[in-house]
């Protein structure tokens, strides 16, 4: 009998303990999804409904990819007499990370002091040195040195571990290796 009491004790103190936790972390991807508005409203992007049909970007011209949160902006195209990507073409990309809070703090940032292209991965091939937002976001920088920003939440970024919930923005230049 007392074993059964004591099952269903932490049962019940196991689930009271989960819903706490959901609750929790909801209010954090509402917090973050305040954030990411608050930040857009502060810098006067300007949201797109889709890419621009001239290929032109005016300066504060952001897209919503998949209504997912994640924001871009293509800055330069890039060697567009070039190649254009291709699935598991090879990317070296410099970036610098940072948060979307006042004052911004720079978590990472691209240097060419220990070596000139600091990530390297495969278009297409999940990998620990990248985030999903990366691999969404090439399909937009079709040309090697094309340059671009993001607004990236949590859930594709590196931050989702399912309790982390800090979005974050990018500014990417890429090269294509091909092979």
């Amino acid at each position: 009998m007392k074993k059964i009491l004591y099952l269903f004790v932490s049962g019940i103190l196991g689930l009271v303990i989960l819903t706490a936790c959901n609750r929790s972390y909801a209010r954090e991807l509402k917090k973050e999804k305040k954030l990411i508005k608050e930040y857009i409203k502060r810098n006067h992007i300007n949201i797109l409904d889709s890419v621009p049909a001239d290929g032109v970007w005016g300066e504060k011209d952001y897209i919503e990819i998949d209504d997912d949160n994640l924001y871009f902006h293509l800055s330069d195209a890039g060697d567009t007499d070039g190649d254009t990507l291709r699935l598991y073409d090879n990317i070296v990309m410099r970036y610098r990370k940072y948060t979307l809070d006042i004052p911004s703090d720079t978590i990472s940032f691209w240097t060419t002091n220990d070596t000139g292209w600091p990530v390297q991965f495969q278009y297409g091939v999940t990998a620990a040195n990248t985030c999903p937002a990366w691999h969404t976001v090439m399909k937009y920088m079709k040309y090697s040195n094309s340059k671009a920003t993001i607004i990236c939440p949590s859930k594709l970024g590196f931050d989702d571990d399912g309790t982390t919930v800090t979005p974050f923005g990018y500014d990417i230049h890429i090269k294509i290796k091909k092979f």
